[in-house]
């Protein structure tokens, strides 16, 4: 199966992504990962990235399409992939479906985790990490006894400096008017699949596989 993930920000989309790959053998392909990659083995395309990396600049749509086409050409991407953090905006998938087809592929779905913005804002600006096991929290949703037992503990309840709140409107705004258009270009394709994304990780993975017809 050849999965688009789409989501805000805290959706989600990370966890039910690897749930996915681990229970049936799909590729995560993450731009992320592939531009690391690509610049530490020192491609041609990764020579590219790097120098405007370097340079403190974005790295070009073509640069990125160049290494995700190099990457769904590898035989483990032959029976399906999960595609994380791509396409981010319209032109970026319109660019990719040449792509695909040239090398005889095409998406069976764009699945995307519904969540409430205002859950998003609670999940992101609510995520507090221990200071003596580095355990994630949240204090918003985890049991309050557990927020209370770190600090019985003698240990903090630290926040990420990028998880304030106009850190979070800032991305939230951004993938509104870049990512979000997506949804309605894969539903008029066919291909969207829309998940509930509140809940307990596994009823949001069991609804996950029901939708995808994984069982």
């Amino acid at each position: 199966m050849r999965i688009v993930f789409l989501g805000a920000p805290g959706s989600g989309k990370g966890t039910q992504a690897q749930r996915l790959m681990a229970d049936f053998n799909l590729p995560q392909v993450s731009t992320g990962d592939l531009l690391r990659a690509a610049v530490a083995d020192k491609t041609e395309l990764g020579k590219r990235a790097k120098v405007a990396m370097d340079a403190g600049e974005l790295v070009t749509d073509d640069i990125v399409l160049g290494i995700i086409a190099e990457r769904l050409s590898q035989d483990d991407c032959s029976d399906g992939f999960i595609l994380d953090g791509y396409p981010r905006n319209l032109q970026q998938a319109k660019d990719l479906e040449p792509v695909l087809a040239e090398i005889g592929q095409s998406l069976d779905a764009a699945v995307l985790l519904d969540v409430d913005m205002d859950i998003l804002m609670k999940r992101l600006t609510g995520r507090r990490t221990c200071s003596k096991t580095g355990k994630l929290l949240n204090i918003y949703f985890s049991p309050q006894e557990k927020l209370d037992a770190v600090t019985a503990a003698g240990g903090e309840l630290i926040q990420r400096a990028d998880d304030n709140e106009e850190t979070i409107s800032n991305r939230l705004s951004v993938y509104r008017e870049q990512t979000e258009p997506l949804v309605d270009y894969y539903r008029e394709a066919g291909l969207l699949k829309t998940v509930a994304g509140e809940g307990e990780i596994e009823e949001i993975y069991t609804r996950l596989r029901e939708t995808l017809g994984l069982g």
